[in-house]
């Protein structure tokens, strides 16, 4: 049953959540309710704008595109997490435990867990749709790069989802350059680039050592009974019989998810506002221990993406030498892009503290990594000569299609010096292979 007529008042909620949370840190941010679901949050482009980009430096062409991209919308990754809500509120349904918003819910979420069978993990129609707009726009905002004697190289983690993430972006760019040259990889031999975290017991086990502080953060947070209120009535029984935590965590993700999705009602409504905002705060929290650049970690995890921020180097290292335009095109996860922008420090992603408490008010995981989120490297040359000078490359990177500083001093606004953001990378990979052992 869909609850469309149902839930009209619901989405009359203000778009913005704006809440103060000086009890944490005396500083005031706005989140969107999309923006609460952190790692399930939509690709905001176009519908939040489409990012201006700065004019080239004078004299200056682009000719090359190092990317990394995350997959798309998606369904849930596996079927527990559509089974589980379903089963909770069945018992509590059983036992008259809900109340008449709780049992819409109820029924809402059990069609969607329907509709999952067979497609857990995988893109949705939405997810789709980002990557043809993005391969879209980059074709627009590059011309000089993306023409018929372009020669493109994507490469994709083994996961379907990525996989198909990759299509979409490759199809379209074929659509808009007829007779562009495209090679296209996922196997194997590429996971040890495209996702090494995976596989690097040593930040592993670094971020499971500072897990504790996630709890300890979640047990510092305002306690609310909203929730419950609007679902169950009875809370004793919530809390003998269905677990609050598991309850509220399992219902969460779903309705968190279902902007991933077109046609399903939105049921923000059975959440507060500081509900919402005490989620996305702490899942910031959790991603900074498995992703951020702390010293609760030893400022290990970022490295994880060591190989491939290598590999990104030598790509570009060879298109400076090759006589055609081009650009090598990845696709994988929300786990690598994060640590990877992080590692490069765009923006200010690279931010360290061990300060939990007033982690929101510099680092924002949902800004960096949204579904279908993307780095884009773009490599400018001079137009008065046909011979590339690698000492006389210009480069400015995108994030999520929006201009991004780096760590070094630019040239002209965004623009950087390719020679000087080279050393810096490689002699930062250095210092950490003598500091650390594999």
């Amino acid at each position: 049953m869909r609850l469309y007529g149902k839930v009209l008042a619901a989405m009359l909620v203000a778009v913005f959540i704006y809440i103060a949370v000086a009890a944490q840190s005396n500083t005031e941010i706005f989140i969107t309710r999309e923006q609460a679901g952190s790692q399930q949050w939509a690709y905001p482009i176009p519908a939040n704008g489409v990012p201006q980009l700065s004019a080239a430096p004078e004299g200056y062409t682009p000719f090359h595109i190092e990317h990394y991209g995350r997959h798309g919308s998606r369904w849930l990754i596996r079927n527990e997490d559509y089974d589980k809500p379903v089963r909770l509120l069945e018992k509590a349904d059983k036992y008259g435990k809900l109340t008449p918003r709780g049992k819409e819910i109820f029924d809402e979420i059990r069609t969607i867990r329907n509709d999952s069978r067979g497609r857990v993990g995988e893109l949705t129609p939405l997810g789709h749709r980002q990557h043809r707009e993005i391969a879209t726009r980059m074709v627009h905002n590059f011309p000089e790069i993306f023409t018929a004697e372009t020669n493109i190289d994507a490469r994709s983690t083994t996961v379907i989802r990525c996989i198909l993430s990759m299509a979409n972006e490759v199809a379209e760019i074929q659509r808009l350059v007829p007779g562009i040259n495209v090679a296209i990889d996922a196997s194997q031999t590429t996971q040890d680039t495209l996702n090494y975290a995976a596989v690097d017991s040593i930040a592993r086990n670094a971020s499971s050592a500072a897990r504790y502080k996630v709890k300890e953060y979640r047990a510092s947070q305002p306690k609310s009974d909203y929730f419950f209120d609007k679902m169950f009535n009875d809370r004793q029984f919530v809390a003998d019989s269905l677990g609050e935590a598991d309850v509220f965590s399992s219902v969460y993700e779903i309705v968190v998810n279902i902007q991933s999705h077109d046609g399903y009602a939105t049921m923000y409504d059975i959440f507060s506002a500081e509900e919402l905002l005490n989620e996305l705060l702490a899942k910031n929290v959790n991603w900074y221990i498995t992703s951020g650049n702390t010293p609760l970690t030893n400022n290990r995890v970022p490295f994880t993406q060591r190989h491939l921020l290598a590999n990104i180097i030598a790509s570009a290292d060879t298109a400076m030498v090759s006589p055609h335009i081009s650009a090598n095109l990845r696709f994988g996860h929300e786990s690598v892009l994060l640590p990877l922008s992080v590692l490069m420090e765009l923006n200010n992603a690279g931010y360290e503290t061990d300060d939990l408490s007033t982690l929101h008010s510099h680092w924002l995981c949902h800004e960096i990594f949204p579904m279908a989120s993307n780095i884009q490297m773009v490599f400018y040359r001079r137009v008065s000569t046909d011979k590339i000078s690698p000492d006389d490359v210009l480069v400015k990177v995108l994030l999520n299609e929006a201009e991004a500083t780096l760590p070094i001093d630019a040239v002209d606004g965004y623009y950087y010096r390719w020679c000087d953001l080279r050393k810096y990378y490689l002699d930062k990979l250095s210092a950490f292979s003598t500091r650390f052992a594999e």
